[in-house]
Formats: C-alpha cells, sequence, structure tokens
C-alpha cells in the first residue's frame, strides 16, 4: 500500500520525522510510504492556486496516487504547525486530492501527553469541506517521553509502544481495504 507521508517538523533532528522514517522501516513489507518534502512549499496564496508552483503540483499527484495518508503532528502550543496546516491548505483546494482518503495520526513528543492536543485539532481540521479524510477511528498514537522511547538512530526501543503501534498499522491496512471495497 502506498502512504504519502505528512510530517509536520522540519527539525533536523525531529522525533515525528524519526517515528515516520522508523514505520517506514519497519512496516515496509505493509506499507510504501513515502515521506513528502513540505517543508519545501511556499506558503499558501489564494492568488496562486489556479497556477501553483512545480512542487504543490508534484505533492499533490503524490498524495493523488497514494492509497492513504500518515500525518505525524508535533505539537506547538497546543496545535499543529504552521507547516502541516500549510500542506493541507495546498491540498485541500482545487484538486482535493485528500478527500475520502483513509488518513492515520501519529505523533510524538517529550511531554507526557505526546501530542493529545495537537491530533485533536488536527481531526477537526481533516473533517473540513474540501479537507474531508477519513480518519482511523480509536487509533490514536500519542508517543510521550519520546526522548526515552527512542534511541539515537530513531529506533523505538520501548517494547510496549511497538507493540501499540504493530496493531495500529494492522488496523490502519484493515481500514484502507475496507474503504477501498
Amino acid at each position: 500500500m502506498k502512504i504519502a507521508a505528512l510530517v509536520g517538523s522540519n527539525r533536523k533532528d525531529s522525533y515525528n520525522k524519526k517515528l515516520v522514517e522508523y514505520m517506514k522501516e519497519k512496516y515496509a513489507g505493509k506499507l510504501d510510504i513515502d515521506i513528502l518534502p513540505i517543508d519545501e512549499l511556499p506558503f499558501y496564496n489564494q492568488d496562486k492556486e489556479m497556477d501553483p508552483p512545480a512542487i504543490v503540483e508534484d505533492l499533490r499527484r503524490r498524495i493523488k496516487s497514494s492509497d492513504g495518508i500518515l500525518f505525524a503532528t508535533p505539537e506547538y502550543n497546543a496545535s499543529i504547525s504552521g507547516m502541516l496546516k500549510n500542506a493541507i491548505d495546498w491540498f485541500s483546494r482545487v484538486d482535493l486530492v485528500m478527500v475520502n482518503k483513509p488518513a492515520m495520526i501519529v505523533g510524538a513528543s517529550m511531554g507526557a501527553m505526546g501530542t493529545v492536543k495537537a491530533q485533536m485539532q488536527l481531526r477537526q481540521i481533516l473533517n473540513a469541506p474540501g479537507v474531508g479524510t477519513l480518519t482511523l477511528p480509536g487509533n490514536e498514537v500519542f508517543v510521550g517521553s519520546v526522548q526515552n522511547k527512542m534511541d539515537e538512530q530513531g529506533n523505538l526501543t520501548d517494547e510496549q509502544t511497538v507493540q501499540f503501534i504493530d496493531n495500529v498499522v494492522d488496523n490502519y491496512v484493515q481500514w484502507i481495504n475496507r474503504v477501498e471495497a
């Protein structure tokens, strides 16, 4: 299954980017994860949406051809990052490439609660007209205190977290199959 991944952090040592890279490697037999370079997108501008930059067109094509979308969100001031919101804005206008795409949300942070507030807000945004993704219900992945659960190479080392994500990925694959049926 081809999955377009949107990582809402451009920090060099982003835990969310490491989490998606870990998932890309670990679940390679189930998911073909394409990490989109949303940090290269210009700020959304409605004046340019009918003639968007090439990067917007390229990423739209990659989302459109995917079987689903993986969102990895950090939590900035109890919200999603501006970079992730900007990407969603580009992809929810003109060519509505996210509508009816099965989506999975993950998030990692150094705080105990993970990215609970950001994910709640992201789910609201993904339900908006023009966005309309089909978010995987009941399978929230909040990796709190991630600095204690991931090694320097970006591998999850906390067995309970690994088993939980294994289960959620299996549920996501089943979700995609049901949506596509």
